[in-house]
């Protein structure tokens, strides 16, 4: 976008075309009306509205450039008098002259978005502009005290003014003035404070950071002033222009420059004044900004005593660069004076606007559309009876937890976590099975783990000692009491048994700890799915649940307990002839393992591809002996010295068999019986009888069951707050649409 190619004198205002009355101003003056309405509902805080905005150092020129832009008078003290932005907003459509202003609150001490932004009246109407400044004062002091009702400034003098001790020292809140001027060109701007060096470094970085606020958006027209009286490479303004565009692909910006004090360079500096028409010319190689640089001559301190009018001034002005070297031989005569570059500002903001607007309706849109969701997301208000709403929270929970328990539920967590648990319960327990090894030296010697040869369990408990052929001896003969010869001993067979038994209560525990965190993972997700909305009832009923869930935990152990001590004593079964088949299997397997010992040694034992029981298996089988298994091949060996050893062995291993296969199931329904089933059936009624017994127990049930269903103040003030930006952006975007369909 580039600035209208206009050329002429830089004559007063009354030799230019009056636009006033035409179709273009009558739309102009719609834009800006729009552009001012969006601004007092905060849209500048959601989306990226066209704007102008003059920055620039101390000493600059910049209080004069907005002086002699608007018309009006701004504080001039010492130091850095401009404390927040102030926006300026000229209209031509006035019969007289006259000045409102207001505040415009969009943020809150610490410099963050509030919800809503809020436009406060301040003061009334003005209609003598020697007030303006006074006001204008007065204005910012409340701007910077935002803890002090706005009102107790109206009628502040200066000098109380001065010695009053702002909370702030800078704030990005907005002084709003409102110009009427049937003399003034419509346009908006705003006035940043001045950008400063030699202050605290904290005071230099909070006015480089309001300056910055504003630069960055692409949608901005800044206007940085730089004083003539100083080299161009000094301004920090233009420093900020390069940041903003270090690869120069957008030519700086939506940058001009606002050349001021030209009457400050002396006829001696030639080379001076050649290098700044270069700059206006555009012809500098090192300074290009994309809207080109203006040049104006403002009041002096003298001349401001003298409180000429708009057209005196703008006519000296006029008259300075038509009659002064080398001004007055450049060209394009529109790049001087304040009418010239106000009527290019006041039309590229126009062209800005109306280029922008298709991008500003779909950005409120997309703005809109995702407040409305994150709105429909949160839960909605309260609409049932407090005593239904909680009764019915904890049914519901009730139910569905016991939909859990029965895996009906379609959310099949807990039985998938509890099978895997009772798998792993399953190997632990098989871990736990004798070691018996026939032989003298049974650590030489591999583990015989099944009847088959087929089977090595990998994963043996470390509790599980091996026991050869001595070690059972020594097992048998301290077991020895007053039974006859030729009798092992019961007891021997009880010990050995004891010492596998023992070894389930490690497993059965650990399998039981893990089932309690399953169980407390989906509690507390079914508490925070159920009764999450409402923390208070949360946590009461979430305590409640908690304690029935402790006390079938406690029952549950106590359960786990008693199915171990039944595998203590007495040693029995029913399942004879499985005990008895298995008892075979052993003992043929022992006598078998001993008597080809050297196919056995560790840590590998090679087996022939036909072995020789299985050749004689065989050769019986051709004889007419048909259905023998190697069993019954080991009656055919010579009886062994250490025949009780490894009856003992095989009787031991057997028992071991029957009862690992009743412990991997009684365990497991325990639990499930003892601590699912149990809590489910229990806990409706438990709660309910606590929860009914609790509130009533209170001198206000009423109270009390609207203080369980009592919102959590996070979700209430996020509703409020997304209610509220609903609210903005429809206002906002029926404003767009508004001037869209008027036009």
């Amino acid at each position: 976008m580039s600035l209208p190619s206009l050329s002429g004198s830089a004559s007063p205002p009354d030799t230019w075309v009056d636009i006033s009355s035409t179709d273009y101003a009558h739309r102009r003056r719609e834009l800006m009306q729009m552009m001012s309405d969006l601004k007092s509902m905060g849209a500048e805080a959601l989306i990226d509205l066209p704007s102008v905005v003059v920055i620039g150092g101390q000493s600059a020129g910049k209080s004069s450039l907005v002086e002699a832009v608007s018309g009006i008078n701004v504080p001039r003290d010492s130091g850095t008098c401009t404390r927040c932005p102030m926006e300026c907003t000229m209209s031509s459509h006035a019969t007289s002259w006259s000045c409102s202003i207001t505040l415009r609150m969009g943020f809150d001490s610490n410099g963050r978005d509030l919800p809503r932004t809020t436009t406060v009246p301040f003061g009334r109407t003005i209609t003598n502009k020697d007030e303006v400044e006074i006001w204008l004062r007065r204005a910012q002091s409340a701007i910077l005290n935002p803890n002090v009702p706005s009102s107790s400034f109206h009628t502040k003098t200066i000098e109380e003014l001065r010695n009053t001790r702002n909370t702030l020292k800078f704030s990005r809140n907005v002084v709003c003035v409102s110009i009427e001027d049937p003399d003034a060109t419509d346009l908006s701007f705003y006035d940043l404070p001045g950008l400063i060096q030699n202050e605290e470094a904290e005071t230099v970085a909070l006015v480089k950071s309001l300056a910055e606020h504003y630069t960055k958006k692409e949608n901005t027209i800044i206007l940085t002033t730089i004083p003539m009286s100083d080299d161009m490479e000094n301004q920090q303004s233009m420093s900020l222009a390069r940041a903003a565009d270090p690869d120069g692909k957008r030519t700086i910006g939506n940058y001009s420059g606002v050349l001021t004090k030209p009457d400050t360079l002396g006829a001696g500096a030639i080379n001076q004044r050649r290098k700044w028409v270069e700059i206006i010319e555009g012809r500098s190689e090192d300074h290009t900004l994309r809207h080109g640089f203006y040049c104006v001559r403002l009041p002096d301190d003298a001349e401001r005593t003298q409180h000429l009018s708009r057209a005196e001034s703008q006519r000296r002005a006029a008259e300075y660069f038509d009659t002064t070297s080398p001004w007055k031989d450049v060209i394009d005569r529109h790049r001087f004076g304040i009418p010239g570059f106000v009527s290019d500002v006041s039309r590229l903001l126009i062209q800005l606007i109306e280029e922008a607007l298709p991008r500003l309706r779909e950005d409120i849109d997309k703005l809109l559309v995702k407040c409305m969701k994150e709105f429909d997301a949160l839960p909605p208000p309260l609409v049932n009876d407090p005593q239904i709403e909680v009764l019915g929270r904890v049914n519901a929970f009730c139910d569905v937890f016991k939909s859990f328990v029965n895996g009906s539920h379609e959310d099949k967590r807990l039985a998938q976590r509890n099978r895997a648990l009772y798998a792993i319960f399953k190997r632990d327990i098989r871990g736990t099975a004798p070691d018996f090894r026939p032989f003298e030296k049974p650590e030489e010697y591999v583990p015989l783990d099944d009847t088959e040869g087929k089977m090595t369990l990998f994963e043996r408990d470390p509790g599980v000692k091996v026991m050869g052929i001595y070690d059972v001896s020594k097992v048998i003969h301290e077991a020895i009491a007053w039974e006859l010869p030729n009798n092992i001993p019961y007891q021997a067979k009880a010990n050995l048994i004891a010492q596998f038994t023992k070894l389930w209560v490690a497993p059965s525990e650990r399998c039981l700890s893990g089932i309690n965190d399953v169980l407390d993972n989906v509690i507390s997700t079914l508490i925070s799915i159920h009764f999450g909305r409402f923390k208070v009832l949360e946590g009461y009923v979430g305590d409640l649940i908690r304690i029935q869930v402790g006390v079938c935990k406690a029952h549950a152990q106590e359960a786990v307990k008693t199915a171990l001590a039944l595998e203590t004593t007495p040693h029995y079964t029913q399942n004879t002839h499985y005990l008895q088949t298995l008892r075979e299997k052993w003992l043929a397997r022992y006598k078998t393992v001993r008597n080809r010992a050297s196919q056995y040694k560790a840590p590998v034992h090679i087996r022939q591809q036909v072995t020789p029981e299985a050749k004689a298996l065989r050769a019986l089988a051709e004889a007419g002996f048909a259905n023998l298994g190697i069993s019954d091949l080991a009656r055919l060996l010579p009886p062994d010295s250490f025949q009780e050893e490894l009856v003992v062995m095989a009787d031991v291993r057997a028992y071991y068999h029957v009862a690992y296969k009743r412990i991997i199931d009684h365990i497991p329904l325990t639990i499930e019986h003892a601590l699912h089933h149990a809590l489910a059936e229990q806990l409706s009624q438990s709660l309910l009888t606590s929860l009914l017994t609790d509130v009533a127990s209170g001198p206000n049930f009423s109270e009390r069951m609207n203080e369980l269903v009592s919102e959590d103040a996070s979700i209430a003030q996020k509703r409020a707050l997304l209610s509220s930006r609903k609210q903005r952006l429809s206002d906002i975007r029926r404003r767009l649409m508004t001037f869209s369909h008027s036009t």
